[in-house]
């Protein structure tokens, strides 16, 4: 690499509550970050992370009321822009991280030079919910369609709902959801299920959960809200209909890693690791940090996004302060 890149201190890739959590605190420290958000059309970053698909946000402390998702990334961003963070509507597409100051490219990944070189940089790219697929999945996330349990669960006080999946996540969210729908109905399509035994025995103990076997959903149905889900069974082909109101999808997550594999550690189930020397968020390589949902596969919450994001940040300009 020449010395004609755009050289800056700390580059942030990705802008959910981690990333700009990072990029307040980076400012304020006079680190001057540069924060590469991502491209509305990229399904891998989207700017603002999950929560730009989110309605309305009622656990994140301070809005007593709630406040949609959308609007709560905005003022994120607009305090980190406030201190002094540059952002940048752009999609990150190589990194190499082979020494401090790492290459970040956009637009053409094969130039030889990159776009940008960071003497520190913390990957805050977040993950995604893994879907169905259906036609109005994307139209009804947050109209009774959702992936998030502990996020959404209060909306559905006294409802009739369903949850698809059939490991962990899926008997965790429905066993949650049990504390305010008045119904639980779980859709496994095959005739057990992959979660732990521990996990089986909780689903199959409580009263609020029904499982429907060897099952799978082939339509959402709404207009502007969630109406119905249309189920087939996969052993006899049976159509039937199931009257729910909120509808949660648990069939896993995928981090979005695909950017720094083959260069920083990864956990068996593809997550960053993170805390190996010095910091919560530091990664394999030194100088680079990582936050948020890439590396969280327990809580994924927006709070926790955030607090690891003040994590990097913090991490990341002492471990600058130690270089220089």
């Amino acid at each position: 690499m020449t010395e004609s890149a755009d050289v800056r201190e700390l580059i942030i890739v990705g802008s959910g509550p981690a990333g700009l959590t990072a990029a307040v605190y980076a400012a304020r420290a006079n680190l001057a970050p540069l924060v590469i958000e991502g491209e509305p059309s990229s399904t891998s970053d989207q700017p603002g992370g999950q929560l730009m698909l989110t309605t309305e946000v009622e656990n994140f402390p301070g809005f007593p009321e709630g406040i949609m998702g959308p609007e709560l990334m905005l003022r994120f961003r607009e305090q980190a822009l406030r201190f002094g963070a540059d952002i940048r509507t752009e999609k990150v597409i190589r990194v190499d991280l082979a020494a401090s100051p790492f290459g970040v490219w956009v637009g053409n990944p094969e130039a030889d030079e990159p776009t940008y070189r960071a003497r520190a940089l913390i990957i805050s790219t977040g993950a995604q919910s893994l879907m169905l697929g259906l036609p109005d999945e994307g139209r009804l996330i947050g109209h009774g369609v959702s992936t998030c349990a502990t996020c959404d669960g209060f909306f559905f006080r006294d409802h009739e709902i369903a949850v698809v999946g059939g490991g962990d996540s899926a008997i965790e969210e429905a066993t949650f959801l049990t504390k305010f729908a008045s119904k639980v109905t779980l859709i496994v399509r095959r005739d057990q299920l992959r979660a732990s035994k521990i996990m089986q025995e909780r689903a199959f103990a409580n009263p609020k959960i029904e499982i429907r076997w060897n099952s799978v959903i082939r339509e959402i149905v709404g207009d502007t809200k969630l109406e119905h889900i249309e189920i087939e069974d996969v052993l006899t082909g049976e159509a039937s209909t199931l009257q729910v109101t909120g509808l949660f999808v648990a069939i896993g997550h995928k981090p979005n890693t695909d950017l720094v594999k083959g260069q920083l550690d990864l956990e068996d189930n593809g997550y960053l690791v993170t805390g190996r020397w010095g910091g919560a968020a530091t990664t394999n390589v030194e100088g680079v940090f990582a936050c948020g949902d890439v590396q969280d596969h327990v809580y994924r919450q927006a709070i926790t996004a955030a607090g690891s994001g003040c994590q990097a940040a913090i991490d990341a300009e002492r471990w600058l302060e130690a270089q220089h």
